[in-house]
């Protein structure tokens, strides 16, 4: 029942019902004032308040099946589809960047087979249920191994940068840098720069690379590329970027690294805090394990960390200082990325193991959460970079499903279940 339909036992005694028996508790619980109440609170917890029947799969959002259009829709590129989805920033609606690692042969789902030689009663795919793992077919591989499979024939090093408009439409792509990228990890636009500079992470070459508007030139790179370290200049394996207005950058460092670096406008190193822990319940402050997101309230100066090995956030000022720490969950509990809705102040984050998007308040309390596991449209697996555009649209990169995603607020949503957008860009 809602709060507003709750009866206590105290007011059962009051009453003199709570030794009268079930059947005249149960007649009150059931009266057309408590009925009526709960009627009333029922519609809160739906997505688009008052709606009849069906469920709220796709939390509040409506999915577009066909955005964006396949990749092999590019002229010479037919037999070739998306790779592991990594990242994804809309500037606007019109112009989205999509980040993956390289292209997949692009196949037709295979045919149930018989595979009872390996056990009774195996067979594959199973129905409904996702049947290529991208993240581990697509390259690269290991560090210190070779991708799986053969190059153009299981895989290829092309598109890794891809830019598409609101229809889906792919009008931009950047050969001229796949060759320099190794595993890029995120793409950004500093919403604080009026000259809209792209950045991108690349986690296997430890370095981050800032680029003009149309990413036709690089102006700065930070980090040394292929020399992993924890340093002014080097990094070891970072994954995301968070700003403050004066353009302060904050770096999660990263897969390897447990720090977080934060840099000046310019790029100059200011300072870095944490140090390595031990996972999977390290609960010290400071002490991290896969440091993979960090998200930035402006009003109150706080800086969110994602401490994923450690199944937690930890939250800091913005010179490191600890502040306040919450669990996400035990196993299966692997949380990808954070987001921050600047004008409600709400914390996002996609749960890689539960397959939820999960909101929380600035302090930790659980709200909300929506997503279902599947490779159909609007099912989720794998989620590792989201972003939500000036009209609310959210869009998903993939690594597992292999795909970008754009979802669009249902008709007459409750807005404390859409995901909010991050700070608003000077630029819009």
């Amino acid at each position: 029942m809602g709060s507003s339909s709750k009866i206590s036992r105290r007011t059962l005694v009051k009453c003199g019902l709570a030794s009268a028996g079930l059947p005249v508790v149960s007649k009150l619980l059931t009266s057309p004032v408590v009925a009526q109440a709960q009627a009333k609170s029922d519609p809160s917890f739906a997505a688009v308040p008052g709606e009849k029947g069906v469920q709220d799969v796709f939390g509040a959002y409506d999915i577009d099946p066909n955005w964006p259009q396949p990749l092999s829709a590019l002229p010479g590129n037919e037999q070739w589809s998306w790779g592991s989805g990594e990242g994804i920033f809309a500037e606007n609606p019109d112009r989205v960047f999509i980040l993956q690692r390289g292209e997949l042969p692009n196949i037709k789902r295979p045919k149930e087979i018989d595979l009872t030689q390996l056990g009774p009663s195996i067979g594959f795919p199973i129905g409904r249920l996702p049947w290529r793992d991208a993240t581990s077919a697509s390259p690269p591989g290991p560090l210190d191994g070779p991708n799986h499979g053969t190059e153009d024939v299981d895989w290829r090093w092309k598109h890794c940068i891809v830019g598409v408009n609101a229809k889906g439409e792919i009008k931009e792509t950047w050969p001229e840098w796949d060759s320099m990228l190794r595993r890029p990890h995120a793409i950004y636009i500093n919403p604080y720069d009026r000259d809209k500079f792209v950045w991108l992470v690349d986690d296997y070459r430890h370095s981050i690379f800032k680029f003009t508007h149309d990413l036709k030139k690089l102006v700065l790179t930070i980090g040394t590329p292929n020399v992993p370290g924890a340093d002014g200049t080097h990094f070891y394996r970072p994954t995301y970027l968070a700003w403050l207005p004066d353009s302060t950058m904050f770096v999660a460092d990263g897969y390897v690294g447990t720090r977080v670096a934060k840099f000046d406008k310019d790029g100059k190193f200011l300072m870095d805090w944490g140090q390595k822990g031990t996972p999977p319940n390290d609960t010290r402050p400071g002490y991290f394990n896969g440091v993979h997101g960090v998200a930035v309230d402006v009003p109150s100066g706080r800086v969110f960390v994602n401490d994923r090995n450690n199944h937690r956030v930890q939250v800091f000022d913005t010179n490191g200082k600890f502040l306040n720490q919450w669990k996400v969950g035990d196993q299966p509990s692997d949380v990808h990325c954070l987001h921050l809705s600047a004008a409600d102040r709400h914390l996002w984050l996609f749960d890689r193991g539960t397959n939820k998007m999960i909101k929380y308040d600035l302090e930790g309390n659980f709200l909300y959460s929506f997503g279902t596991f599947g490779d159909f449209p609007g099912g989720f697996w794998g989620v590792h970079g989201m972003h939500v555009d000036q009209e609310g649209n959210l869009y998903t990169a993939e690594v597992d499903n292999g795909r970008a995603q754009k979802f669009t607020p249902r008709k007459g949503a409750n807005p404390a279940m859409l995901i909010g957008p991050g700070v608003k860009p000077v630029w819009s």
